[in-house]
């Protein structure tokens, strides 16, 4: 019997001992600037939220973090460069429903599984769509803009951030729900869509709130209706989809950091316990309810809350993409 008791004592100390070159590492991390890729343009509601919580971890860690902007197919070329990054915790992606859910549905031969490529960090923030038109579409509530969208030919041109993006989603669930047909118009990240709706060349999008709120309150824009149960605080004039009778059309955007596979587990939560505290700032609160988007409740700021929100996630979007038989290159 005594030669079988020290077994779990080895068993144990040997686990110890794996585990002791990433605790190591973790206390000296970071050593180096850190790199957070934005799969999207500059100027995008997912490069707004990442350049704000950059500030927050340099701060915090005493080393810069440098967001680069990686665009292409939806999103997904940056998410595949950091899914086969080293796993040493200098690279990470603001990730979001599009790169991380909706990209399954989407590509058939998508270079990566957000559920088994990613080591999830931290929710960031959610922010519902709003529907936006441009100022001279002669629409002004959601009957209005059905009615519209459902007559009018040529049909009513919406853009989007790329094929699977979150602004893509909406346009789907939009068609379906509404039983309209609103064309599709696949652009290289948000910030051309807002420009072409600004300047009329194409009628509308489904934006975040994040990056809506500033033109419809100058008036470049017309906000037709937020998709969500609730109106926004930063629009409150504008009507949730509940309101105009849809409460079917409801796109929650979220955004999240992941590191790729296999970085170390202290990492991973020194990283989620920095973010933890930045949300906890009274000026970053305050910024991001300005902002329109909303902090996670405490219980959903771990690995685990995020890594059960991406498989929820997947099994929503992906039976509605392949149901509208939608392919990215």
């Amino acid at each position: 019997m005594k030669r079988f008791a020290v077994v779990p004592a080895l068993l144990f100390l040997l686990s110890a001992a794996n585990l002791a070159p990433d605790r190591a590492r973790a206390e000296q991390y970071p050593s180096r600037p850190i790199t957070m890729v934005v799969p999207f343009s500059a100027g995008g509601p997912t490069d707004v939220l990442a350049r704000i919580f950059a500030q927050y971890i340099g701060q915090s860690l005493g080393q810069q973090v440098v967001v680069e902007n990686v665009t292409g197919a939806g999103g997904t070329l940056g998410a595949m460069r950091v899914a086969k990054a080293a796993p040493d915790g200098y690279t990470m992606i603001m990730g979001n429903l599009g790169t991380h859910a909706a990209s399954v549905g989407i590509y058939k031969k998508l270079a990566y599984d957000p559920r088994t490529d990613f080591e999830p960090v931290i929710l960031i923030g959610s922010t519902p769509m709003v529907l936006i038109v441009k100022k001279d579409l002669p629409v002004a509530t959601l009957p209005d803009f059905l009615a519209l969208a459902r007559t009018k030919q040529p049909k009513l041109t919406f853009g989007s951030a790329g094929v699977g993006s979150i602004s893509h989603l909406a346009i789907l669930l939009l068609n379906k729900v509404a039983k309209t047909d609103v064309q599709h118009i696949p652009y290289r990240g948000l910030s051309q869509t807002v420009n072409d709706v600004l300047g009329g060349q194409i009628d509308g999008m489904f934006d975040q709130v994040v990056t809506a709120t500033p033109h419809v309150l100058s008036g470049g824009e017309k906000a037709i209706v937020v998709t969500a149960p609730a109106r926004a605080s930063a629009l409150p004039g504008v009507p949730s989809s509940a309101e105009a009778g849809m409460p079917e059309l409801e796109t929650i955007a979220w955004s999240a950091l992941f590191f790729p596979k296999k970085t170390p587990r202290p990492i991973v939560e020194r990283m989620a316990a920095v973010v933890d505290d930045a949300m906890r700032d009274p000026v970053l609160i305050t910024r991001m309810r300005d902002l329109g988007s909303d902090l996670p409740e405490t219980t959903q700021r771990t690995p685990q809350a995020l890594a059960t929100l991406v498989r929820a996630e997947i099994d929503k979007w992906v039976p509605l993409i392949r149901a509208a038989d939608v392919t990215g290159e």
